[in-house]
């Protein structure tokens, strides 16, 4: 697994447990979502992403995006 495809899951993975704890439990937790989708919209435009440092810092190997 690259990094890209690692942040891509990660990011998904957050927005559907966000998404499943606002549905059942409060919505508070749709602001768990929001702050991935605009941190992939921050990273779209100025190319850092956190989790991208952070799985490659655990070994993950350079994709397209994040290298």
């Amino acid at each position: 697994m690259n990094i890209d495809q690692a942040v891509l899951g990660f990011a998904g993975a957050i927005v559907l447990i966000g998404l499943g704890f606002g549905w059942f439990v409060t919505p508070y937790w749709l602001l768990l979502p929001a702050f991935a989708e605009v941190n992939m919209i921050q990273a779209s435009f100025t190319g850092f992403c956190l989790a991208a440092i952070v799985f490659k810092k655990l070994g993950a190997r350079s994709g397209c995006a994040f290298s």
